[in-house]
């Protein structure tokens, strides 16, 4: 058996015995994307499989840097930061692409902590999808920057004339995937061997940077696919005594760094929800009213798909990347862009999201504001016809320009606190003003630079 075909525990537990395992490593993505996990011994794995097995809720109750948040009710000091049930996925196994060989697995939260869950949080919007008779489809895409850096080298650089892999601008570069062919190869062959499959690999404009396009899946799988991409190709990265960065933007000279959603949906025989041959763009009502939902719900949503302070650097005119929850048809200054094709490819794709999004709920936010969209039959408005950056808009499509009001703007949200419920919009909200509010206490480079000698 290969890792590939396992579904049940049971399958789990015949590759553990065929392979004669003595450990097993296991993973759960945090509320940043970050991936918490460790090796167990065999038995433990093997128990686990049946009782799941405790894991401390302090990875749902700190930051990106292991800094505690002080606003969150669920855990924290004043409950000790218990352990909290988990439960191993069998059907996530894979194997280890790098030396160290073995199988991996992803595991969720149980009980509360699963309504915090980043992985629970999505599973829990496409329960409300398979209900309305819907299966959602998904691709992520990733741009990210290569440096000729190591983590201790950034460190000692304090983070200042960082090496790209390769200079200049030069995007969809033959030469340049040629010459790093090595890289490349792994990169696809590491993607290959893991299930997250790319369909396509190839250099974006600015130096050492690469877009990562992730074939699509089902919903809750693409979004494993990416979460794990992220990771793993930063593993490869630091391997090779390079670093892989999936910031929003790590500098003003270049464009932010895209991780953008492609969304459609299907019937339960498989039929596309979203064509319509003889309509407008082949736009059904149901993608319409999809689109009407993202539309609406975006500016409210936005501290799900824009989760860091940097994610508002990205979101400025002229730079690829929207301001306003605008839509049109294969227009990439909009936040939403209607793709439209055969049956097969009819989609929207979700521009609005970058690559430091933590996947899980920058898909949940998109699909689950698609489906309020289809029930409450809202309609969007007149699609952008040239570029959205100058076109008039409404306050009510306006994105939140910083983190700090993305946050306030989900906590008022009644169609978030019904989407997602109550405990998740207070606690990730708060944790999203502790992250405003620990950058709001630091001096940046700007303001030295700006004020130090002339104010």
């Amino acid at each position: 058996m290969v890792a590939l075909n396992v579904k049940t525990a049971d399958d789990a537990r015949e590759l553990i015995e065929q392979r004669n395992l003595s450990h097993v490593k296991l993973g759960i993505f945090d509320a940043d994307g970050v991936l918490r996990g460790k090796y167990v011994s065999r038995d433990k794995f093997l128990s686990a499989l049946d009782n799941g097995f405790g894991f401390c809720d302090v990875v749902l109750a700190w930051d990106s840097n292991d800094q505690l948040y002080d606003n969150v009710k669920y855990t924290g000091w004043h409950t000790g930061y218990p352990d909290a049930e988990v439960r191993v996925l069998p059907e996530t196994c894979r194997e280890l692409y790098f030396e160290e060989g073995g199988l991996f697995f992803l595991c969720e939260f149980k009980g509360e902590a699963e309504q915090l869950c980043p992985r629970g949080v999505l599973r829990r919007v496409l329960a409300k999808a398979e209900s309305m008779g819907v299966r959602p489809f998904s691709a992520l895409e990733y741009e990210f920057f290569v440096f000729d850096e190591t983590p201790h080298s950034v460190q000692e650089k304090d983070f200042r004339n960082l090496r790209p892999i390769t200079p200049g601008n030069f995007g969809y570069s033959v030469l340049r995937a040629s010459v790093w062919s090595d890289l490349y190869g792994q990169i696809l062959e590491m993607c290959d061997d893991m299930n997250f499959g790319l369909e396509g690999l190839h250099t974006e404009t600015g130096p050492g940077v690469l877009e990562a396009a992730i074939q699509v899946d089902e919903a809750l799988n693409s979004a494993d696919k990416a979460a794990l991409f992220k990771t793993f190709m930063k593993v490869l990265a630091e391997r090779h005594e390079l670093m892989a960065t999936f910031m929003a933007k790590w500098s003003m000279d270049y464009p932010g760094q895209s991780g953008h959603i492609h969304l459609s949906l299907k019937d339960m025989d498989g039929k596309s929800l979203f064509y319509e041959e003889g309509a407008d763009h082949t736009m059904s009502t149901t993608m319409r009213h999809f689109v009407g939902g993202c539309q609406q719900l975006m500016p409210e949503t936005l501290a799900m798909i824009a989760s860091t302070v940097n994610s508002y650097t990205r979101l400025i005119p002229g730079y690829w990347a929207p301001t306003t929850a605008t839509w049109g048809v294969e227009n990439r200054t909009c936040a939403l862009r209607v793709i439209p094709g055969s049956a097969k490819s009819q989609r929207v794709e979700y521009r609005v999201a970058a690559a430091d999004a933590n996947p899980y709920l920058a898909l949940a936010a998109a699909l689950a504001s698609g489906l309020y969209g289809i029930e409450n039959e809202i309609e969007p408005d007149a699609p952008i016809v040239g570029n959205a950056y100058e076109a008039p808009v409404p306050d009510a499509l306006k994105l939140p320009s910083t983190l700090w009001e993305a946050a306030q703007r989900l906590k008022g949200s009644d169609a978030a606190r019904s989407l997602f419920g109550d405990l998740f919009v207070d606690h990730f909200a708060s944790s999203r003003e502790w992250e405003e509010r620990e950058f709001r206490r630091h001096v940046t480079d700007w303001e030295l630079r700006r004020y130090f000698e002339i104010i």
